[in-house]
């Protein structure tokens, strides 16, 4: 069992923070054709899946740009077992009716991720959103009104000129509005963005770490367990199709710009699709990458390492097809100097804290 990935590329207007294959609509979105491309993408993947899918993640962009309808098409072709995770992403600024957001449960959505980034009408318009924070309250009680079990708000800190107080604020903003699901995590500056280009004035790093520390304490105060990096839960609500990223699970890419990760018999291949929507179009043809032996253990390690628990030993032969003797090393040394676990493959609190100096060690 295992992940489809969906990517829906186009948004109202790019955010000089984002570093994902996302263009700026500036015409009528190609809803048809897209969803064709998207079926065809389909067909030609699910030929050479070497699972059953538990869950679907459509991401963008902006999903819920494309209409509830193209939702069902998708789904219907699909063809899904009882008890699939899927999850759409959603901006405020485009699904503030509980119409709306009943129309894609009944086309198949059940978890909700809304992008809500900050409470703060400044930091909205500095992080170049095209929402309020009141439309993002109005968006989250029409996912409630709607029924979702499952509603995730993606939030972040570490804002231009933001203070501790200000993040916290945000926070509660966000547990107010009572998602079963929170990603809080911290603003950083991609190459190739608007912000890499004129970066704005960030907090210092202490001071990020201390708004961590303290809103990490507030979401556990308020149930939500912290069970990644960047990602607080109430008990069950865990993102399950995330959970299969960490673990190195399998997942297929469908969508302009979406990547892959499979295990063939030929070995375990990195896949991505053409990024241009245009080019997209035009030809669904993946291109694979197979990664090199040598590079399995950082790829594993970089992902399981940002889980709190960590994964069982077991489970690093299983997903790579390596011993555990390829790491056992230097995990041994890890666990000598206080960093990793004794039980499993996971950090200690204070590993925790260095995890990107943890995870070089792999390269």
């Amino acid at each position: 069992m295992s992940g489809l990935y969906v990517h829906i590329p186009w948004c109202v207007r790019k955010c000089p923070y984002c570093d994902f294959n996302s263009h700026a609509l500036n015409r009528a979105l190609p809803e048809a054709d897209y969803v064709d491309a998207l079926l065809a993408d389909f067909a030609r993947e699910r030929e050479r899946m070497p699972f059953d899918i538990a869950s679907v993640y459509f991401g963008g962009g902006t999903p819920s740009l494309l209409p509830a309808r193209g939702f069902a098409r998708l789904l219907d072709a699909f063809e899904l077992s009882d008890g699939v995770e899927v999850t759409m992403e959603a901006n405020p600024g485009t699904v503030e009716t509980a119409g709306a957001m009943k129309d894609y449960a009944a086309a198949g959505i059940g978890r909700i991720s809304l992008g809500a980034q900050s409470f703060h009408d400044g930091n909205l318009k500095r992080l170049g959103r095209i929402h309020t924070a009141e439309e993002t309250r109005r968006a989250a009680a029409a996912i409630t009104r709607a029924g979702f079990d499952e509603f995730n708000i993606d939030l972040m800190f570490g804002l231009p000129e933001q203070t501790a107080a200000a993040a916290i604020a945000d926070l509660e903003c966000a547990i107010a509005l009572e998602p079963t699901h929170i990603s809080w995590y911290e603003l950083t500056i991609e190459p190739n963005t608007a912000f890499a280009i004129h970066p704005p004035p960030l907090p210092a790093l202490d001071e990020k770490a201390d708004i961590s520390e303290a809103g990490q304490a507030v979401l556990e105060l308020q149930g939500f367990g912290r069970y990644e990096v960047s990602a607080y839960a109430q008990p069950g609500s865990a993102a399950r199709h995330n959970m299969n990223y960490w673990t190195f699970g399998d997942y297929s890419g469908i969508g302009a710009g979406a990547h892959g990760k499979l295990t063939l018999p030929t070995g375990i291949v990195r896949t991505n699709k053409a990024k241009q929507p245009g080019r997209y179009l035009e030809d669904q043809s993946p291109e694979d990458t197979p990664v090199e032996a040598k590079d399995l253990p950082l790829e594993y390690m970089m992902n399981a390492l940002r889980l709190v628990r960590g994964t069982d030993e077991a489970a690093y032969p299983e997903r790579t097809g390596l011993p555990i003797e390829t790491i056992s090393g230097e995990i041994a040394r890890l666990r000598a100097e206080g960093l990793m676990r004794q039980d499993r493959i996971g950090l200690t609190d204070f590993g925790f804290s260095h995890l990107d100096t943890v995870v070089a060690r792999f390269f």
